[in-house]
């Protein structure tokens, strides 16, 4: 049987996007998919870095938009953050390419996708989707779609 769950956050700045990132963060264990959709400039990155915060990664996250993968770690959780940028992807088979594959669901990694819809035949069925969106300049709707089967 499969449940969604559904939360929806506003955010009317860059800090509180950072904040409920981070939180989002701390709950996460390992093994977990995230697949952000949004426009150019909707706050992927900046919902990453919080994320990464949560998850106690010190190092600086930003785009990895030419290099299309980065890996992080948290030494303090003992886990791995695998940043994906599926921008300047055509399809599925240039990810599987890079060995994402490594990476995908396993129990010491969280994998955040960026641009997810261009490689959405390869995400798990218990991605958890996360939906950005500008609402004005500083005002957007960050809406998380989790499936549980």
């Amino acid at each position: 049987m499969v449940k969604l769950r559904h939360v929806e956050y506003a955010s009317n700045s860059l800090e509180e996007t950072l904040a409920i990132a981070k939180e989002i963060g701390r709950d996460l264990s390992g093994g977990e998919v995230l697949a952000l959709y949004g426009d150019l400039g909707a706050g992927k990155t900046a919902f990453t870095q919080g994320l990464a915060s949560g998850l106690g990664i010190k190092d600086g996250v930003n785009s990895p938009t030419f290099g299309i993968i980065k890996i992080h770690s948290s030494k303090k959780r003992k886990l791995i953050l695998c940043h994906i940028d599926a921008y300047r992807l055509l399809n599925e088979r240039d990810l599987l390419g890079l060995g994402v594959e490594d990476y995908l669901s396993k129990p010491r990694t969280i994998t955040v996708i960026e641009w997810a819809d261009r490689v959405e035949n390869l995400l798990p069925n218990n991605t958890i989707r996360i939906f950005i969106k500008n609402k004005s300049l500083n005002n957007r709707s960050i809406n998380i779609k989790q499936y549980q089967v």
